[in-house]
């Protein structure tokens, strides 16, 4: 074989090695790809069959004691609800509107039961509310918003809810033993800052938990409980007892830039929105997080702008993105879903008191389903399922 030959092959050679490798690296990155969001929770398919499972009652009727009168309670609209299992049974904490509030009726929180996880009887009157109590300077008359629950280990239930006054909302819980009977506990910045924390605005905590069978149990990392926070940003907090928390505050002087009444950037942003996608205007906790062999596995809602927001997606538009955290540094992301993967379709999530909505927030594992149950253009309360099994 002479030399032109042997050059040629050594260069044919040279060419295939090129071509395998690229080839390689292509099916790597689409294999990568394919299976980038496996951790995620995904997908749900909404119970048409049933949806919407609650829907405003004219009928209910409850003596507010702060108006010193009879009110519907649930007349307008009910929404965002919270959810979790208890002696076989779904529980729904949910959002309750009447007609007569300043700010587009009063809040009250309700409360539905379901043996099926997909009809439910509703409460006749609220289980939490607006009272004449330490807390009605926060509470009133906006109300007692968008709950969230989770248990402890010796089954004490925290409920992480919005008190709005017309003038701020603020992260506040509550704490319960039969899901009926609450107590007060003010905000969840009392101990903070000597309670700086509690003139700015702050809304929507999301604990994060791990399944034990059909319970979704408040699970400490590093010797504390987490909690997401936050409407425009996600940010993080951590607790001893799961009622006084300690935001993690941003310690780069540079970033620090807040109105007063927000103070965002008071606080560490875990992450926030971005640019181009459904969750360009503003990001917020959904249910509590959940702690799996991947990491921490949370479910945020979000808000498209109509500016610079997803063209594919009606400007304004809520629907629900994923994001994985590391295990053992909650402050940490890991994975994002690129695309939302939750989005309002259905007539009942389009129109509303607020339109093209849907709103996660109680997350149940029942039966050997996953049940997500959300707000639909914050006006009803509807259900979705998942078999996905989250290790």
């Amino acid at each position: 074989m002479n030399k032109l030959k042997i050059n040629d092959m050594f260069k044919l050679v040279r060419v295939l090695m090129v071509s395998m490798v690229a080839l390689s690296i292509l099916s790597g990155c689409n294999s990568e790809k394919a299976s980038d969001e496996s951790w995620s929770l995904t997908p749900f398919t909404k119970i048409d069959e049933v949806n919407p499972v609650l829907n405003p009652n004219p009928n209910s009727t409850f003596l507010c004691p702060v108006r010193m009168d009879t009110v519907h309670w649930e007349e307008k609209d009910v929404f965002n609800p919270a959810a979790v299992v208890k002696d076989g049974k779904v529980y729904l904490l949910y959002r309750a509107e009447d007609t007569v509030g300043k700010y587009a009726g009063t809040s009250r929180i309700g409360m539905a039961i379901s043996a099926d996880g997909l009809h439910f009887e509703t409460q006749p009157t609220p289980v939490f509310y607006p009272d004449n109590d330490a807390f009605s300077e926060y509470e009133w008359e906006g109300g007692c918003e968008d709950p969230r629950i989770v248990e402890d280990e010796n089954g004490t239930y925290y409920m992480t809810y919005t008190a709005y006054n017309g003038d701020k909302a603020r992260l506040f819980v509550a704490t319960s033993n039969d899901l009926i009977n609450w107590t007060k506990h003010g905000s969840v910045f009392n101990k903070t800052a000597d309670g700086e924390y509690v003139k700015i605005w702050s809304k929507s905590g999301s604990v994060v938990t791990k399944r034990v069978g059909e319970k979704l149990v408040a699970t400490k990392i590093n010797g504390k409980y987490w909690m997401y926070f936050g409407e425009s940003n996600i940010y993080v907090a951590t607790s001893d007892n799961l009622i006084d928390w300690e935001p993690v505050e941003e310690t780069d002087e540079s970033k620090k830039q807040y109105d007063e009444m927000r103070k965002h950037e008071a606080f560490k942003i875990i992450f926030a929105p971005r640019k181009g996608k459904f969750d360009s205007e503003l990001v917020e906790p959904g249910p509590p997080a959940i702690l799996t062999e991947k990491g921490i596995v949370f479910i945020y809602n979000s808000k498209n702008h109509k500016d610079y927001g997803d063209t594919n997606l009606a400007a304004g538009t809520y629907s629900a993105g994923q994001v994985l955290l590391d295990v053992n540094n909650p402050m940490q992301v890991i994975a994002r879903t690129e695309s939302n993967f939750f989005r309002p379709e259905k007539p009942y999530e389009i129109t509303g008191q607020v339109n093209s909505v849907s709103f996660l927030e109680g997350l149940v594992y029942f039966k050997d389903k996953w049940l997500l149950y959300y707000g639909t253009a914050d006006s009803k309360i509807a259900v979705a399922e998942s078999s996905t099994v989250l290790e």
